[in-house]
């Protein structure tokens, strides 16, 4: 089979807050921009990567969803434990301390060496969702 990642979905809570972070502080190019009864869909992605991107839509829009269900989808994004994504580079210390340097990203962790062989560090984004970037060779 020939199957590739296309786009994979985070919600956020502030449309242009999460473009500030996604195309300034990660670099990725803003694909589309889609409004729909009052709420905004961004496609973002890395420039050389055509083929594959973040799909950033507004929490809980599915229609089989209760009030109540939404309410706590927003709240475990702001605690940081509904969404996440795990990013690559080859140099996890400068793309953090790059990220470090701009005022719109909070730091979860620095640079770590992992004790299951990896090395990554790892923010949040305006929504909440754990955004780890991991180095690879």
């Amino acid at each position: 089979m020939d199957i590739t990642i296309l786009s994979s979905f985070l919600p956020h809570t502030d449309a242009d807050a999460a473009l500030a972070f996604y195309r300034d502080a990660l670099g990725f190019e803003l694909r589309k921009d889609v409004g729909y009864n009052g709420l905004r869909w961004l496609t973002v992605g890395p420039p050389d990567q055509p083929g594959t991107s973040i799909v950033l839509h507004p929490p809980a829009v599915d229609p089989g969803i209760t009030e109540e269900e939404r309410r706590l989808i927003v709240e475990m994004m702001a605690k940081g434990t509904y969404g996440s994504i795990l990013l690559a580079t080859k140099d996890v210390d400068a793309v953090f301390e790059q990220l470090q340097a701009g005022d719109a990203v909070e730091i979860v962790q620095e640079p770590t060496d992992q004790p299951y062989g990896v090395r990554d560090c790892a923010v949040r984004d305006p929504a909440g969702n754990m955004v780890r970037i991991q180095q690879v060779s």
